[in-house]
């Protein structure tokens, strides 16, 4: 059960768990500020790590609030949209036929059932993005589980309001967020190499930064390229 501490006009929650060090982390859309500790440490020492860390904190929480937003999409005709980090024109078409997508140089084809809202435009769209991202990720996968001599139990796409990425390290399950399927691919790969890495190293820790320099040198770069790019509205919960 998590418990919450003031550090002034900030609320910040706190979550008990069996690691050795204690971790902050602020969370987008909105800066939600959030402390994994270790089962033995008492609130007050949290808190006094926390206010250490004021500064930070509301640094990387008006981060968040400067970053760039997409305007709510309609998906409707020639409306923007981002495959693999590109962009492309929609193009509607209405016809009697099951729904399906088609990717061009320049454009993205939807085609519906006429008189489709934009609800189910959206299903469509969303459906074949889950399935590009499955297909990204699989080489990807093969290719890092096998380095770093770890393997998923499972791994699961879906819609994260908070996070790229989620890793348990006893279950073996990770998520990705179906966001990454708008992104650019190597920022897909940075996510997989973060949440595979947890199942080495759960924690944050400095050991956790040791391996991602070691594997993945660029990590650092390709973190804030990915949290550089417009976020969704949808997506994100704004």
């Amino acid at each position: 059960m998590s418990k919450f501490i003031q550090l002034g006009d900030i609320r910040a929650e706190v979550t008990y768990k069996a690691i050795k060090n204690i971790h902050l982390s602020v969370y987008p859309p909105q800066g939600a500020v959030r402390i994994s500790a270790p089962g033995s440490m008492g609130l007050d020492t949290i808190r006094v790590f926390a206010l250490s860390k004021l500064g930070w904190i509301k640094k990387q929480q008006q981060k968040l609030r400067e970053q760039e937003r997409e305007t709510p999409r309609e998906y409707i005709d020639r409306e923007s949209h981002y495959v693999n980090g590109e962009r492309y024109l929609l193009r509607v078409q209405e016809r009697d036929a099951p729904p399906r997508i088609r990717l061009t140089r320049t454009t993205l084809e939807l085609q519906v059932r006429p008189g489709s809202d934009r609800d189910k435009r959206k299903a469509v769209l969303d459906e074949w993005m889950r399935q590009q991202l499955k297909v990204a990720m699989q080489p990807l996968l093969n290719q890092w589980q096998q380095r770093l001599g770890v393997t998923a139990t499972r791994v699961l796409v879906q819609r994260m309001k908070t996070r790229w990425g989620g890793c348990n390290p006893r279950s073996g399950i990770i998520r990705i967020n179906l966001e990454l399927a708008k992104k650019p691919p190597q920022c897909l790969e940075y996510i997989i190499v973060h949440e595979l890495m947890h199942l080495i190293e759960p924690t944050h820790n400095n050991r956790f930064v040791e391996l991602m320099d070691a594997h993945l040198p660029r990590w650092r770069f390709l973190k804030d390229e990915l949290n550089r790019l417009p976020v969704s509205h949808e997506e994100w919960g704004y």
